[in-house]
């Protein structure tokens, strides 16, 4: 990829996502079975969080291996060469080693390539690391440091928690995607906002457990507090560039086309959706009037004494709807289906959003994008999708390559609530165990999946790959840097 032909210093054109790859585990508990076997009332899992199913892994998947999966595969299926690509940052809060990072483990894919010359690290904050790895890799091509080439960002996670009520909404999985110039998803340059805080909402403070410390009550009230906050922020900035466009000022939820939410569980996000809508009632009551006939509280009211009003939720999420089922719920396929995965969350609902919607229906649209990882971090952007719609464009090409997951979700393999539980007391056990062979089975890994197969008495950790035969499913498509079209 060649750098943009300007005068030193101006930015690249249309800087974003250029191949997306998803990765989650082969097996999955069935929500609704769960119930049962914990011998809570039918629903809580699947209703009140508004789960079906969660994916999770043996101990023979790690964060190294998903990362390795997820990067081999959209390399591969894109056909990018692996000296194309000048900086990797990976975004977990899964933390196998104090010192080494999960991208210096990941070199191995890059200097078997002859390709050493590599910026980038990890990045770390709960599941906000993979957009401030997004950040990071944007920010790098619009820098005197960019050297022409392709920015990766990598993010992947096992989140499991302790027997309670927390454990319905783990979930693993991880995420790449592929940034550069002449992007089909353009993140919208100066339209960015974020809200940091010091909090204990959720941590993970012993090292020899893979399980966090969790307050329910206050990470929820943070989240949406979080909301709050960077919705206001984002709408500032958007009003002052309506501003200089002669647009009507006002920035609602009409603004955007569509929501990607991080979803630690779905009924937190159909409730943010109602979050956004208080916000809008707050401020601009006499738009769209008819959405709050129905609403009891006056438009006085301070968002910050709300948090816990089940009445104002109530009335916002009847009230947004429509707003919801448009906007939102396209974006919730895998956070329903395979779970929370942390740092990847953010951006698995901008890959359910590509998988559902129809591409007609996505060209020049504006997807806002909410990031929040507890203790605090968390932003709001929105990205641009190109009008180019051509069938041998760069957005066709995306799209195509990334529907392979919906595929995937069928061939996993249902394990009974019993068997999770076994798996997950293993992990315990073996949890930064050295000298140690794991007994998970690589037989019904998907093709080209790389695996542990032992951890020394030094903790060096050692991996295969499953049989890559089958790894791109007869898709090839080479990624292009084709000018999107003005929308």
């Amino acid at each position: 990829m060649a750098r943009s032909n300007c005068d030193q210093g101006c930015w690249p054109d249309d800087v974003g996502i250029l191949a997306m790859e998803v990765y989650f585990p082969y097996m999955y508990v069935d929500q609704s079975e769960l119930e049962q076997y914990d011998g809570v009332s039918a629903g809580k899992y699947t209703i009140g969080l508004g789960q079906a199913k969660m994916g999770f892994c043996s101990d023979n998947e790690d964060v190294y291996s998903l990362c390795l999966t997820v990067t081999r595969r959209l390399m591969e299926r894109n056909g990018i060469a692996y000296d194309s690509v000048g900086r990797v940052d990976v975004g977990t809060e899964t933390i196998l080693d104090k010192s080494k990072s999960v991208k210096s483990v990941m070199m191995q894919l890059f200097e078997e390539n002859g390709n050493t010359d590599m910026e980038g690290v990890d990045n770390l904050n709960a599941c906000y690391g993979g957009t401030a790895a997004l950040f990071n890799c944007v920010s790098w091509i619009e820098s005197s440091a960019w050297d022409g080439r392709y920015a990766l960002l990598v993010a992947g996670d096992i989140a499991v928690y302790a027997s309670g009520p927390a454990r319905p909404t783990g979930g693993a999985g991880a995420v790449a995607l592929l940034i550069g110039p002449n992007a089909p998803l353009v993140l919208e340059r100066g339209l960015r906002a974020s809200h940091m805080r010091h909090v204990y909402d959720f941590y993970k403070p012993d090292l020899l457990s893979e399980y966090p410390v969790v307050d329910g009550k206050l990470s929820v009230e943070c989240y949406l507090s979080a909301l709050d906050k960077c919705y206001e922020r984002y709408s500032s900035k958007l009003t002052q560039m309506k501003k200089s466009g002669g647009e009507a000022l006002a920035v609602t939820l009409d603004d955007f086309d569509f929501l990607a939410f991080h979803s630690p569980y779905c009924k937190l996000v159909r409730k943010s959706v109602g979050r956004l809508m208080l916000n809008d009632f707050v401020r601009h009551t006499d738009i769209h009037p008819e959405r709050y006939t129905n609403i009891k509280i006056l438009n006085s009211v301070k968002l910050e004494e709300t948090y816990h009003s089940r009445e104002i939720e109530q009335d916002f999420v009847k009230a947004s709807t429509d707003v919801y089922e448009v906007k939102v719920k396209p974006g919730l396929l895998l956070a329903n289906q395979v779970g929370n995965m942390y740092a990847p969350s953010v951006f698995a609902a901008v890959a359910s959003i590509l998988s559902i919607v129809p591409m007609e229906q996505l060209l020049c649209k504006r997807i806002g994008v909410f990031s929040y990882g507890s203790g605090m971090a968390s932003s709001m952007y929105s990205i641009r999708v190109s009008a180019d719609g051509r069938p041998d464009g760069p957005l066709t090409k995306l799209i195509h390559n990334l529907a392979t997951f919906t595929e995937r979700l069928e061939q996993r393999v249902q394990v009974p609530p019993h068997q999770y539980e076994q798996m997950l007391k293993i992990r315990e056990k073996t949890h930064h165990l050295g000298d140690y062979t794991p007994v998970g089975s690589s037989d019904s890994l998907f093709a080209g999946t790389y695996y542990l197969t032992y951890v020394d008495s030094k903790y060096r950790r050692q991996y295969n790959i499953t049989d890559i035969e089958n790894v791109n499913n007869g898709i090839q498509s080479k990624v292009d840097t084709v000018v999107s079209s003005a929308c």
